[in-house]
């Protein structure tokens, strides 16, 4: 506030020193000047305020795809430049006697071979579960296979329980005669 009350006093000073010659002292040619500057500044018009749809959604969708592309991004670009300039690729060399290599040491990039050794499972692994999805399916082919058989004679004999048919449970028939036997107890 000090600093407008200062403003007001050069302003006169100089209007009274000639600085402005069309501003006499005393006439309201400068207090105009000034009421009009304010007027004009605060803005006429009508007052109404513009009814739009909100970007709020819109602003926080992108804020989150930023975050979170750079909590994923900042790092995997960290990893990557340290294992490319610090540790670099395998270079070949002769397997020493007696040694087996694993899976993952064929893989000549640092990366490629964290995620050969951590993440995927070894060509041996995959070769046996492939074996072992065959030898299923064999034992699957076998029993339809016998499955079909039974049905073929169960269709030539015609004396046999069809799958129809369904066996009493044996708890069930031990209540229903208990129950029998005590009626028959009463009536005698």
């Amino acid at each position: 506030m000090a600093g407008w009350s200062s403003l007001g006093s050069i302003l006169q000073r100089s209007v009274t020193s000639g600085g402005f010659c069309q501003f006499r002292r005393g006439s309201n040619a400068f207090r105009n000047v000034l009421f009009d500057q304010r007027a004009r500044m605060s803005g006429g018009g009508h007052r109404t305020m513009p009814i739009i749809p909100s970007r709020w959604q819109w602003h926080k969708f992108k804020d989150l795809v930023h975050f979170y592309m750079m909590v994923g991004l900042i790092p995997v670009t960290a990893i990557v430049l340290y294992c490319n300039i610090f540790i670099g690729p395998a270079k070949l060399a002769e397997i020493p006697e007696g040694y087996i290599p694993k899976h993952w040491e064929y893989y000549p990039h640092p990366i490629t071979r964290f995620i050969a050794k951590y993440m995927l499972s070894s060509p041996q692994q995959e070769y046996e579960k492939l074996l072992h999805m065959i030898f299923e399916e064999e034992e699957r082919m076998k029993l339809r296979k016998i499955e079909s058989d039974v049905r073929l004679k169960m269709g030539e004999r015609a004396d046999y329980k069809a799958y129809y048919y369904q066996p009493v449970d044996p708890k069930y028939h031990r209540i229903s005669r208990e129950a029998a036997d005590k009626l028959k107890a009463i009536r005698e």
